[in-house]
C-alpha cells in the first residue's frame, strides 16, 4: 500500500525510542499548521500519530514518512508507517483512527506491514512542490535546539572532551560530570513519567472523541425519530378529527334534518373544537418541521384585501363583548409575493392572542408598506389594550409551551405555542416578529416581511395551495354555481378509502351531490371495481394497507380501460408530505379537512371536462376553505 504517486515527501524519520515519537508528533503538528489544519483536526491527527508510534515502537525498521499531495484542489497530509515483522496496531486503535481522521488504511508488505493516516487540509494556494519545500524548511529551522535530550548529550560530550584536554582539572571535571549524570537521570525519569501521563491522556482523548462521535450520531437519530413521530402522530390525529369535522358539518348543513336550538349549539361546539384541535395538530407539526429545517414557504401573488377580509370574518366571532376589532379594508399599493397560508396563520395567531387577553378596549391591525435599503417590505402592527406582559417575561413568551402565569389565564385554554409558532413562520417568510408590552397598558406586536419572497428551492414537489376565496384554473367560474351543481348531479364516482368514520360522512355528502357513489374499503379490489364501474371520477385515499394510494394510482394509470378516468386524491396528511411526483397525472389533492360541498363540486366540475383530464397538462392543487372557529 502506497500513498498518491504524485505526493511529495516532506521527511522520513526512523523511530527507535520514545523521543523519536515526540519528534514525530511535533513535526506532524508543524506540517498541519502549514496546511491550515488547526483546532480539532490538528489535535486528532497529532493524537492518532502519537498513539500509533507508541504502539509500534520497538518493531524492526519502524519508519515514518510524511507526504503532501493534492486531491480535488485541496491539500492532503499523509503519514505512512512501515515496519518489518508480523506486528500491527490493535483493532480498537485502528477503529478510533478511522472515526477521527479522513482516512486510515493498513496493508501487508512482503516483509512486514504499512499504515497510512490522512487528513484533508485547505485549498491549495501554491504549487505542491513549493508547499513541500516550505514545510521542510520550517521543520529544519525549528528542529535545532528543541530536543532537550540531544542538548544534554551534546553538553556531556563537550564536558568529556574538556576532561581529556585539561588533565589538571580532572577532579573538578569529574565532580561536574557526576552532577551532570544525576541531572540527566532526573530528566530521563521526568521524561518517562511525562511520557506515561501523555500516553494515558492520549488514550483518554481518543476514547473521548469516539464517545462524542457516538453521542452525536445518537442525537441525530433521536431527532430523526422525533420528526417521524410527529408525522405519524399528526396523521393518526388528523384522520379521526377530519371525520368529526365532516360529520358535524353535515349535521349543520341547511339541507340536513332540522336540529333543536340546543342540539345545534352542541354540534356547533363540537365542530369548533374539532377545528381547534386540527389547527393545534398543524401547529405542532409545523414547529417540528421548523426544528428539522423542513418548513418551506411557497410564495405566490397575494391579495392583501382578501387576506384581511378572511381574518376579519374568522376572528369577529371570537371577539369578546366590549372589545372592538379593527382590521383595515385596503388593497396594497405594490405587489405582495409571499406564502399566503403562512402569513395568514401568523396574523391569525397574533390577533387571536391579542383578543384572548383583551377584555375591554380594542385590538387594531395596521398595515404599512415601506421602502428600505433591502427593498420593499410590508409591516403589520397589532396593538391591543389588554393585560400586558411583564418585562422579564417578554422573551420567555417565545419559548414553546411557556405561558405567563397569572389570574388572566383563568378560563382560557392554550398551549403556549401561538407566539413561538408565529415567530418561526415569520422567519420562514424572511421576516421578523418583535414584541413590546407594558403591564396594564397593552401589547404591540410588529410583523415585518419582505414584499417579494424568492421561491424555495426545496418546494418543487409540494402541492400548490389555493387560499380561500380564489379558484383554480378550470374550476366553475363566477355565476356558474347552478350549472355546476346540475352537471355534478349527473356524475358517478368511486371512493377508495379504508377509513369507515370518514366514509360515514363523505358518503352522505356525495349522496346529495352526485348520481351514484360506490365506496371501496379494500384497496386490493379498487382497480377491478373502477374497471367495472367506469365512473366519471375516482376519489382515492393515500394511506391504506395492502396497496397504498400511490400504488393504486399507478395501476389505474397503467390500465388502458381506467387510465382516462380522473383521479382526485383524498388525504389527511400535510400537503408538504404528499409526494406529488408519484401522483402524476393526478390533478387534485383534496385535504380531508377541506371536504365541503363547494370544494367537492369544484373539483368534480373541473375534472369532468375532457380537456382537463389530459396527462400532458399536470396540475396539482390542495383546495382550502375559510378557517372558521380555528
Amino acid at each position: 500500500m502506497t500513498v498518491d504517486p504524485s505526493a511529495r515527501e516532506v521527511f522520513s524519520l526512523p523511530l527507535h525510542e520514545g523521543s523519536d515519537v515526540v519528534t514525530l508528533r511535533r513535526r506532524t503538528q508543524s506540517a498541519c499548521r502549514a496546511l491550515e489544519l488547526t483546532g480539532s483536526p490538528l489535535v486528532r491527527m497529532s493524537t492518532v500519530v502519537s498513539e500509533v508510534g507508541e504502539h509500534l515502537l520497538g518493531v524492526s525498521a519502524l519508519t515514518a514518512r510524511l507526504y503532501v499531495s493534492e486531491r480535488a484542489g485541496a491539500a492532503v497530509l499523509s503519514l505512512r508507517f512501515s515496519w518489518r515483522g508480523e506486528r500491527r496496531p490493535p483493532a480498537s486503535l485502528l477503529a478510533a483512527a478511522a472515526r477521527l481522521l479522513d482516512d486510515c488504511r493498513t496493508s501487508r508488505t512482503d516483509d512486514g506491514g504499512a499504515l497510512v493516516l490522512e487528513q484533508h487540509g485547505a485549498a491549495l494556494t501554491q504549487p505542491l512542490g513549493a508547499l513541500a519545500d516550505g514545510i521542510r524548511d520550517k521543520l529544519i529551522a525549528t528542529d535545532g535546539g528543541t530536543d532537550l535530550i540531544e542538548a544534554l548529550r551534546s553538553q556531556n560530550r563537550q564536558l568529556l572532551a574538556a576532561l581529556e584536554e585539561s588533565q589538571h582539572q580532572q577532579d573538578e571535571l569529574q565532580r561536574l560530570n557526576t552532577e551532570l549524570e544525576e541531572t540527566n537521570s532526573g530528566v530521563l525519569a521526568l521524561y518517562s513519567e511525562l511520557a506515561g501521563e501523555l500516553e494515558e491522556t492520549n488514550s483518554g482523548v481518543v476514547a473521548l472523541y469516539a464517545e462524542l462521535e457516538d453521542k452525536t450520531r445518537q442525537l441525530e437519530q433521536a431527532n430523526e425519530s422525533k420528526t417521524r413521530f410527529w408525522a405519524n402522530v399528526s396523521h393518526e390525529l388528523r384522520s379521526p378529527v377530519n371525520a368529526v369535522i365532516a360529520l358535524t358539518r353535515l349535521l349543520l348543513a341547511p339541507e340536513a334534518e332540522p336540529l333543536s336550538s340546543e342540539q345545534r349549539q352542541q354540534v356547533t361546539l363540537v365542530h369548533a373544537s374539532g377545528n381547534t384541535l386540527l389547527a393545534l395538530v398543524d401547529e405542532l407539526l409545523d414547529v417540528a418541521k421548523a426544528e428539522a429545517g423542513r418548513l418551506e414557504p411557497h410564495p405566490a401573488d397575494t391579495n392583501l384585501r382578501a387576506l384581511l377580509h378572511q381574518l376579519r370574518g374568522t376572528l369577529q366571532s371570537v371577539t369578546q363583548p366590549g372589545v372592538v376589532l379593527r382590521i383595515p379594508d385596503r388593497a396594497q399599493r405594490g405587489t405582495l409575493v409571499t406564502d399566503e397560508v403562512m402569513l395568514t396563520r401568523v396574523l391569525r395567531n397574533v390577533l387571536s392572542n391579542a383578543l384572548k387577553f383583551t377584555t375591554a378596549g380594542s385590538v387594531t391591525l395596521d398595515v404599512d408598506e415601506e421602502s428600505t435599503n433591502a427593498g420593499r417590505r410590508f409591516v403589520f402592527r397589532v396593538q391591543d389594550t389588554g393585560v400586558g406582559i411583564p418585562a422579564e417575561e417578554r422573551e420567555r413568551v417565545f419559548e414553546e409551551f411557556y405561558q405567563v402565569k397569572g389570574l388572566h389565564q383563568r378560563g382560557r385554554t392554550g398551549t403556549g405555542l401561538g407566539l413561538p409558532y408565529a415567530r418561526r413562520l415569520t422567519e420562514a417568510l424572511g421576516g421578523t416578529l418583535t414584541l413590546d408590552s407594558e403591564v396594564g397598558q397593552g401589547t404591540v406586536v410588529v410583523v415585518d416581511v419582505p414584499a417579494v419572497l424568492p421561491p424555495s428551492v426545496n418546494a418543487g414537489d409540494a402541492p400548490r395551495t389555493v387560499p380561500a376565496g380564489q379558484r383554480s384554473p378550470g374550476e366553475a367560474g363566477s355565476g356558474a354555481d347552478g350549472e355546476a351543481a346540475a352537471e355534478v348531479a349527473q356524475l358517478s364516482v368511486v371512493v377508495v378509502d379504508d377509513d369507515e368514520a370518514f366514509l360515514a360522512g363523505f358518503r352522505t355528502l356525495l349522496g346529495r351531490l352526485v348520481a351514484s357513489a360506490t365506496c371501496v374499503t379494500d384497496s386490493a379490489t379498487a382497480v377491478d371495481t373502477v374497471r367495472r364501474a367506469q365512473p366519471d371520477a375516482v376519489f382515492l385515499d393515500l394511506d391504506m394497507p395492502v396497496l397504498d394510494g400511490y400504488e393504486v394510482r399507478r395501476l389505474l394509470a397503467a390500465d388502458a380501460s381506467t387510465a382516462h378516468i380522473p383521479v382526485i386524491v383524498l388525504t389527511a396528511a400535510d400537503p408538504e408530505d404528499v409526494r406529488a411526483s408519484r401522483l402524476e397525472p393526478v390533478r387534485a389533492v383534496l385535504s380531508k379537512s377541506r371536504v365541503t360541498p363547494a370544494n367537492v363540486t369544484a373539483v368534480l366540475v373541473r375534472h369532468s371536462d375532457p380537456a382537463e383530464t389530459q396527462p400532458s397538462v399536470p396540475y396539482l392543487t390542495t383546495l382550502a376553505m375559510p378557517e372558521e372557529n380555528r
